[in-house]
């Protein structure tokens, strides 16, 4: 790919120029700021986010070309959904270059901006306050566009959803794409507020430079539309950490495996030894069978060596199921331990990041919206405070899963062979290079990872004996895998199936994809 063009603006943003204009005014009326620094920095955050969001859209722009071919002979209906999709591809990719500006917006330059205020407050210095909102106009802005993008593409992923979701009617694609459908619109949905919510603080921060009479009100009601907002988004992360508490119970009550399977186990080493037995006795009976006179001594020899190879091949089976079921169990311990602690790490980043990030982040609105008649938020250090943390807790979350994520994209490319399909010849490893630019790809999803693996390992263990490595499974073994699908939420009832038809669709090799994205789903949502 080649390096995108950044291009200059040939009009600079409003905030820009008015922060400008105050500079100049600033400079005739001998009233310099008293820490030029300061500044400097506002000067520059005011500008990064359009420079940054520019060159967002550049790259987005070259991203979605040739995208999807030209077909002038497809019908009309196959055009309008490739379009259709290309535009949803185009505005995807858009969002996820917003992303990194807007996680830099919401940590850094807000909070920075909030201090700059307060300090601008208590030192009464009116050019410092003015250069704050309108780098804080600037902050805004951004991320407002991010906020509406996001919306656009979630609305448009839950149509998409609910359209498959009608078409499967039941099974794991269905259930898949209904969830998907609910999670997207729910996006949309707090999208659209944040949207508002963004609008309200950019005309909080226009009043300021203004100097409008209705500063007041303006901040209040932003105070107010952040803070609701904020504790939208926070009461949707304490739903999702129940949900994911539940399943933790759920898979923690299914029992240690080895615990679990340890009657079974036994009753195979039983089998096999009495099966090891039987062909020592059926070499013995040969062997005695050789040292024989007489008449029918080599049709007697016949049957021996006959009893004797079929009771090898009981022996060597024994011995082959019982080697089956203790990597089975293995497995099943394996999927089990990472499936906890996917739900205790969602546990955490929804706790951190938006139960308690997003209600600080509301009660840091609430003070906004109090404040709003004397100075506004951060002119007192408790609306700073609040502000500064709950902006810490989101941007570390944020960070934490842009580490992992490029971690995990890193050894796709670098190790291929560590998650590679069983069976299936795994790609050329890249160099440490193309891993390390590969790793940088942030809008890209991992698509042969960990929870992959996992999930195949899963549908393994409670698929039928038609589908392919999964005839050895014991009957116990594949029990124990479909509770596990049932703790996981991809049981009968979520398939809107009936017992006998949802075990049916696992032993179906038609629908072992969408089984697997299905486990795959369930094993990251609460």
């Amino acid at each position: 790919m080649s390096t995108p063009v950044h291009l200059t603006p040939t009009r600079r943003p409003a905030a820009v120029l008015a922060s400008a204009r105050q500079r100049r005014e600033g400079s005739r009326t001998g009233g310099p700021y008293r820490n030029p620094a300061e500044h400097a920095l506002l000067g520059i955050q005011a500008g990064a986010g359009n420079r940054a969001a520019t060159a967002a859209v550049q790259r987005a722009r070259a991203g979605g070309q040739g995208s999807a071919p030209q077909n002038s002979t497809a019908p009309a209906g196959a055009q309008k959904k490739n379009y259709r999709d290309r535009i949803a591809g185009l505005l995807d990719r858009f969002k996820k270059n917003l992303d990194p500006i807007d996680t830099f917006i919401k940590g850094v330059q807000t909070p920075a901006n909030a201090g700059f205020t307060q300090q601008a407050a208590a030192a009464a210095n009116e050019g410092l306050k003015h250069s704050a909102a309108a780098s804080g106009t600037s902050a805004a802005s951004g991320n407002l566009l991010t906020e509406a993008t996001g919306t656009v593409v979630s609305g448009m992923d839950a149509y998409k959803n609910m359209k498959d979701a009608r078409k499967h009617e039941t099974g794991a694609g269905h259930h898949t794409a209904g969830k998907k459908a609910k999670v997207k619109g729910t996006d949309a949905v707090i999208g659209a507020a944040g949207s508002g919510a963004y609008s309200a603080a950019i005309a909080k921060e226009v009043t300021k430079i203004q100097k409008a009479a209705d500063a007041a009100v303006a901040s209040e009601a932003s105070g107010i539309a952040s803070a609701s907002v904020a504790a939208l988004k926070s009461v949707r992360s304490v739903f999702r950490v129940g949900g994911a508490a539940r399943k933790y119970r759920k898979v923690k009550e299914l029992g240690d495996p080895h615990l679990v399977h340890a009657e079974s186990l036994a009753r195979l080493n039983e089998s096999r030894e009495h099966a090891n037995w039987a062909a020592a006795e059926a070499f013995v009976a040969l062997d005695a069978y050789w040292k024989q006179d007489g008449e029918g001594r080599l049709e007697l020899i016949g049957e021996a060596v006959d009893a004797a190879w079929e009771a090898m091949g009981e022996a060597r089976d024994a011995a082959e199921t019982l080697q089956r079921a203790e990597r089975d169990v293995e497995k099943l311990n394996t999927v089990q331990g990472y499936a906890k602690k996917k739900q205790l790490t969602k546990i955490g980043k929804e706790t951190v990041g938006g139960a308690l990030g997003e209600s600080t982040k509301a009660a840091a609105g609430v003070v906004t919206a109090v404040a709003a008649g004397t100075a506004g938020l951060a002119s007192n250090p408790v609306g700073w405070g609040l502000a500064g943390a709950g902006a810490g807790l989101v941007l570390g979350v944020t960070l934490y899963k842009a580490l992992r994520a490029a971690t995990k994209r890193y050894e796709e490319v670098r190790r291929p062979e560590v998650w590679a399909p069983q069976g299936e010849t795994p790609a050329e490893a890249a160099s440490r290079s193309e891993s390390l630019k590969h790793a940088l790809k942030f809008w890209k999803k991992v698509s042969k990872g960990e929870r992959q693996a996992m999930a195949r390992e899963i549908y393994a263990l409670a698929a039928g004996p038609h589908i392919p490595g999964s005839g050895g499974t014991t009957q116990e073994m594949r029990q124990s895998g479909m509770a596990l699908l049932i703790a996981l939420k991809a049981g009968p009832a979520d398939h809107k199936l009936d017992e006998d038809a949802w075990v049916a669709s696992l032993d179906d090799p038609a629908k072992t994809e969408a089984w697997i994205k299905e486990i795959a789903e369930q094993l990251a949502s609460g």
